[in-house]
């Protein structure tokens, strides 16, 4: 069964057919009434065995469960504190975090958003068989949404298109952040949103009036429960790793036997240019992320003068858990203990919850529509910092060809030229790039001039902005790059050894891309087959080469993961030379980030994107699950320290000569 899990990505057999079957919801916005639209007629498809109830029902439930009640009774029992003291502490609990739903708050959300995706928006794509499809889980059983996290605008996005399809709108698990602003929390409140605090460790009521208040509207078929597995917009575009919590939380009372089945569908949300893209750059280079507030919200009403493109969401097909735990895992544990006594998931659950996770992120990343700027934005960060028009649009061309050779999914216009479409896009990112005197430009670089730390910031911003679409691409071609950089890092070109540099670069990137845990072999041969049906390497049963004509294309997958794999060897010099003793993971950043501005300032690197907060979290992440640190705790902050043994076993591994410790793209 594990097996069968992990295929998704397996079976690229991305259809050009895709395309047509997409509806574009505003087309019918913009020919008829808006508000006819958010006052029609709303009788959406719901669970079939659901009872309606209030929201104020509904926390009635949850305060007076079996399983809250337990946990009330331990606390006073732990603590002394009174049975109706935690009883009033809970309810206030629920209050704060409570949805309210409400039909006439809907309308207006219905009604405002209309304008405001008409205004920002060319399209908004939604694949009617995946709409079909979630309409008939509805009515079966319990539904989980589990979307792709971009933007803000995601769970809006979610919400109008079921209003639209008149299918029961979902609850939706949002930030505390969205609480606190002023008419638009309680707006939002009555949307569906119900809040959650960013972290309750240690918070025994917090948690348990939270996952009882989620289990209570799933057991009921109360609605559609939505949360984003990834647990936070991911500001670089790549999918973050996912988190486990809710995911546990909505698949308990399956495995408990409350329901008879629950379906977790996967949503892949695509932008062609994402609304929040320079705050997410600023973000990633250290200046803080502004607080969410109402007023902040009406000064962004300036955006609805730019324009962002089209919007693809892809409905995936709904995973049964009893499918998925069939033949897999033994409920019978669950059985041995009355419902309301909360128990630690089992090892097995875990790896289970674990690999469900993966596959609902790797359903998102493959069901991904990727536009031709995310193609435009791979190419212009190999040929900084301009490439001629002309050159951009054939090598825009090659590259379509090959994406959809490697199963990509692309929104390609057919009605129009390669030049037009290039041009357009150019347009469409001229807050990145331009177009002058025939050349497209990202940054100015004159010979004469003399790089300021200002001006590092700047082309910093630029030039992550540009990776966050080029992001997109590294999903498709994640595992035949990582190929290509094993054969040339590897001692020889022998199949066996080529396949442990795989391994140790899979390993090494673990928190960089998603690979469905414990398929190494599986990730290598797919990477290899791919190459080798494009005919960029000659696959023998001893060996795997480059081949003369697949020199240009696998430089190509190198260079498009060269700010990868130079980020973690800089991370790697930096630890080496300039960290002694203990350090938390705020110097490491701010450390990291002062050593490579200075090596850019000194032209010993062009490595901006290794400026990335996210690139230094996760190379800090990955160095120690390999090994070459250790954490300890102090107060609320973790504290690293270097193995020396282990940092010098790894030099070799990374491709850092030991003289000088050169990078190896120098070399090459």
């Amino acid at each position: 069964m594990a097996g069968a899990m992990g295929t998704a990505y397996l079976q690229r057999e991305f259809r050009r057919k895709k395309r047509e079957v997409f509806e574009d919801i505003l087309e019918e916005r913009r020919q008829s009434s808006d508000l006819r639209y958010a006052m029609k007629c709303f009788s959406p498809v719901i669970y079939r065995s659901l009872i309606p109830c209030k929201p104020s029902a509904l926390k009635t439930m949850v305060l007076q469960s079996d399983q809250l009640q337990h946990v009330i009774r331990q606390i006073s029992l732990e603590s002394g504190e009174s049975l109706d003291v935690l009883q009033d502490q809970a309810t206030e609990i629920l209050d704060e975090m409570g949805q309210n739903l409400n039909l006439a708050a809907i309308r207006m959300f219905a009604l405002t958003l209309s304008k405001v995706f008409k205004r920002l928006f060319h399209k908004v794509c939604v694949n009617e068989e995946g709409i079909q499809r979630l309409g008939q889980a509805i009515q079966e059983h319990p539904v989980v949404l589990l979307p792709s996290h971009r933007s803000y605008i995601d769970f809006l996005m979610m919400s109008y298109i079921l209003y639209t399809y008149d299918l029961s709108l979902p609850v939706i698990a949002a930030g505390m952040d969205f609480m606190g602003m002023k008419i638009v929390g309680e707006l939002l409140r009555m949307s569906g949103a119900f809040f959650m605090r960013r972290t309750f460790r240690g918070n025994k009521l917090y948690w348990a009036v939270f996952a009882e208040y989620v289990k209570t509207m799933l057991r009921i078929g109360y609605a559609p429960v939505e949360f984003f597995v990834e647990g936070q917009r991911s500001r670089t575009c790549k999918t973050l790793t996912p988190k486990f919590g809710l995911l546990s939380v909505v698949m308990e009372p399956f495995f408990k036997g409350e329901v008879f089945d629950t379906y977790l569908v996967p949503v892949s949300i695509s932008y062609e240019r994402i609304l929040e893209e320079t705050l997410y750059a600023y973000e990633l280079l250290g200046v803080p992320k502004p607080k969410e507030s109402t007023s902040g919200l009406i000064k962004a009403r300036k955006i609805l003068s730019d324009d962002f493109g089209s919007i693809h969401v892809f409905f995936g097909k709904p995973l049964s858990l009893r499918s998925l735990t069939s033949g897999r895992l033994n409920r019978s544990q669950y059985n041995l203990f009355p419902r309301h006594l909360s128990q630690r998931p089992s090892e097995e659950i875990q790896k289970f919850i674990s690999d469900v996770a993966y596959k609902v992120e790797l359903q998102q990343i493959a069901n991904m529509v990727l536009s031709p700027g995310v193609l435009i934005a791979a190419i212009l960060l190999q040929n900084l910092p301009s490439l001629n028009f002309s050159v951009l649009v054939d090598r825009t061309i090659w590259l379509k060809d090959l994406t959809e050779a490697f199963g990509g999914c692309l929104e390609w216009p057919d009605n129009m030229s390669a030049c037009k479409v290039v041009r357009t896009s150019v347009d469409l990112h001229s807050n990145i790039m331009r177009l002058a005197d025939g050349e497209v430009i990202l940054y100015e670089n004159r010979p004469d001039d003399v790089i300021t730390e200002e001006q590092v910031f700047t082309r910093a911003a630029t030039l992550l902005m540009c990776a966050s679409y080029r992001n997109q691409l590294v999903n498709v071609y994640v595992r035949p790059a990582l190929v290509v950089l094993a054969c040339k890092m590897s001692t020889s070109s022998s199949r066996d050894d080529v396949s442990r540099t795989f391994c140790f670069l899979r390993e090494l990137f673990s928190k960089e891309f998603i690979f469905f845990p414990g398929f190494e072999v599986k990730d290598f041969e797919e990477g290899s087959f791919l190459l080798s049906k494009c005919d960029i390497v000659h696959l023998t049963p001893h060996e795997i080469v480059i081949t003369k004509n697949g020199e240009n294309t696998a430089m190509f997958l190198f260079k498009m993961f060269q700010p990868f794999l130079e980020g973690y060897q800089l991370a790697f010099m930096y630890l080496a030379k300039e960290v002694r003793g203990e350090f938390t993971e705020k110097q490491y950043i701010s450390g990291m980030r002062s050593f490579l501005t200075q090596r850019i300032l000194a032209g010993a690197s062009q490595c901006y994107e290794a400026l990335s907060s996210d690139i230094q979290k996760n190379t800090l992440a990955a160095y120690l699950e390999l090994g070459i640190m250790t954490v300890g705790k102090s107060g609320p902050a973790r504290i690293f320290t270097i193995d020396g043994q282990a940092m010098a076993d790894m030099k070799g591994k990374l491709g850092l000569q030991i003289p000088g410790m050169k990078i190896l793209v120098a070399r090459l």
